[in-house]
C-alpha cells in the first residue's frame, strides 16, 4: 500500500450519495469545484478516500454517471470492503479481520423469519453485508428483535439503519468508522499517519466516522435527521464537528476553510483564469487552470479576447508540439489558433471538462512530466484521454510560471470520442 511515502497533509474521508455527490445538482457544479480544488492543491501530497454504502457494482455505476475523481482508497458496502487505487486492490487483512464471529448463512436464515424485511438487489449482498429495506415505522422493533436472535445464535453483528429505509447487517467489527480506524492504525504502524483527517457525511451510516478520535468532521447542510439527531445526542459540544451551511461537496470545501486545513479556493471560484494563482505553485495547478479555461472558452463564459489566446501562446515553447490520440501532430500554437473557431460552440449545452489523477514527476531541475486523465462531457457522450504534458519552469523557480513543451494523448479504452474532429485539447 505505497500510496504516499510521507504522512498525508490531509486525508478526506467522504460519503458519496448526498455528500460528495449532489443528486439535485444536474450540472454537478459543487462536485466539479471540489475536483478542481483537489487536483490543483491536494492530489500530490494528500489522500482522498470514498466511504460509501454502495456495493462495488453500484459504486462503479455512479462513477459512470457523475464526474467523480479516482480516490486513493475506496471503502464500500458500509465499511466491509477496502480497496486501493484505480485497480481497486482489496485489503486482505481487513477481510481476515471481518471473518471473526461472522456466519452469513445464519444471518440469512434468521432474517428470513422477518416478514417486515425486503431483501435488496443481489448486487448489494456482499460477503460481509446482508442488506434489506424496511419501513421506517417498523425499523427499530425489527432491529431489536433481530439483534437478540443473532446473539442467541452466537454471532456478534452490527445492524445499521440509514436513509429512512436501508437496513444493513454486518460483522460487529465492520462499518465505516471501524474501516477508517483500521486505516489510521495501518498508516501509524507504517510511520505515516495523516497530519489532518476530515470526515464528511449526511446519513446515519456515516455517524461512526464522526466517532473516530482526533478527526475533523462536517455534516453537509442537507444532512438527514438521523445524523443530526445522533450529533445532538453524542457530539453536540465537539468543536471539531460542524454542520455546514453548504450542500454536499460545497460543504466539504467550506469545512476545509473552517478548520484551516489548507486552501479552499477552487480554481473554479476564480473568475479570471489569468488571476488564478497559488502561493505555492505546482504543475498540477497549471494543468487544472488550462483545462478550466478551455471549458469556459467553449461554453462562451469568457470573452473572445485575443489577450487570452496571446497569454496561452506565451505559456508555450514556440516549438511545443501536441500529439493527438490519432497520432496527428501539431504545434501547440496551431492548436491555440484553432480555438478561435470554437469559442462558445458549447454555450447553453451540457459541456464540462475535468482532470483526474494528476501526477507531477520531476525529470530535471526545472522540468516536470505531468500525467493525468483528461475527461470531457458533451451532452451524453463522455470521453477520456490519458495525457502526458512536459512542462518547464519559466524562471529559476516554479513561482515564475510554466512553459508547456510537449503534450501527448491517447484514448482511455472504452472512452474514445466518436468524432475526434472536435477534439482541440
Amino acid at each position: 500500500m505505497d500510496l504516499i511515502t510521507v504522512p498525508a497533509r490531509l486525508m478526506i474521508v467522504s460519503d458519496l450519495d448526498h455528500t460528495m455527490v449532489d443528486h439535485h445538482d444536474p450540472e454537478n457544479m459543487s462536485l466539479l469545484r471540489f475536483n478542481a480544488l483537489w487536483e490543483s492543491n491536494y492530489r500530490h501530497d494528500s489522500l482522498l478516500v470514498f466511504s460509501t454504502g454502495r456495493s462495488p457494482t453500484l459504486y462503479k455505476q455512479l462513477r459512470q454517471e457523475k464526474p467523480m475523481l479516482t480516490p486513493d482508497i475506496t471503502i464500500m458496502s458500509v465499511g466491509t470492503e477496502i480497496t486501493y487505487g484505480n485497480s481497486m486492490l482489496p485489503d486482505d487483512g481487513w477481510v481476515e479481520f471481518l471473518n471473526l464471529k461472522w456466519d452469513r448463512s445464519i444471518v440469512t436464515e434468521e432474517t428470513s423469519k422477518f416478514s417486515e424485511l425486503t431483501l435488496q438487489a443481489e448486487t448489494e449482498q456482499r460477503p460481509h453485508k446482508v442488506s434489506f429495506y424496511v419501513d421506517k415505522t417498523k425499523a427499530q422493533t425489527v432491529m431489536n428483535e433481530l439483534s437478540d436472535c443473532l446473539k442467541k445464535r452466537g454471532l456478534d453483528v452490527k445492524i445499521i439503519y440509514s436513509g429512512g429505509m436501508d437496513l444493513d447487517i454486518l460483522p460487529q467489527g465492520a462499518g465505516k468508522g471501524q474501516a477508517l480506524a483500521y486505516l489510521l492504525k495501518k498508516f501509524k504502524t507504517e510511520g505515516k499517519p495523516p497530519t489532518n483527517t476530515l470526515v464528511c457525511g449526511d446519513s446515519g451510516n456515516d455517524a461512526e466516522l464522526f466517532s473516530i478520535p482526533d478527526v475533523y468532521g462536517v455534516m453537509v447542510s442537507n444532512a438527514q435527521e438521523e445524523l443530526l439527531l445522533w450529533h445532538a445526542e453524542n457530539a453536540k459540544g465537539n468543536p471539531n464537528i460542524i454542520h455546514a451551511k453548504e450542500r454536499c461537496a460545497a460543504g466539504i470545501i467550506e469545512a476545509i476553510g473552517h478548520f484551516n486545513l489548507g486552501t479552499n479556493i477552487s480554481p473554479r471560484d476564480v473568475a479570471d483564469f489569468m488571476e488564478c494563482k497559488l502561493e505555492n505553485a505546482n504543475p498540477g495547478h497549471e494543468v487544472v487552470k488550462f483545462y478550466l479555461f478551455y471549458e469556459r472558452w467553449r461554453r462562451g463564459e469568457i470573452d473572445n479576447c485575443e489577450t487570452y489566446l496571446a497569454s496561452l501562446k506565451a505559456s508555450c515553447d514556440p516549438s511545443a508540439t501536441f500529439v493527438f490520440p490519432s497520432g496527428v501532430e501539431k504545434t501547440l500554437h496551431e492548436c491555440i489558433h484553432r480555438m478561435k473557431g470554437c469559442h462558445g460552440d458549447q454555450k447553453g449545452k451540457h459541456f464540462h471538462v475535468w482532470v483526474d489523477l494528476v501526477l507531477s514527476t520531476p525529470v530535471g531541475s526545472n522540468t516536470w512530466l505531468v500525467n493525468f486523465d483528461k475527461w470531457e462531457l458533451s451532452g451524453n457522450e463522455r470521453s477520456c484521454c490519458v495525457t502526458t504534458v512536459k512542462i518547464n519552469a519559466k524562471g529559476s523557480s516554479a513561482s515564475d510560471g510554466y512553459v508547456w513543451v510537449n503534450v501527448q494523448q491517447k484514448w482511455l479504452e472504452g472512452f474514445e470520442k466518436k468524432d475526434d474532429s472536435t477534439l482541440f485539447f
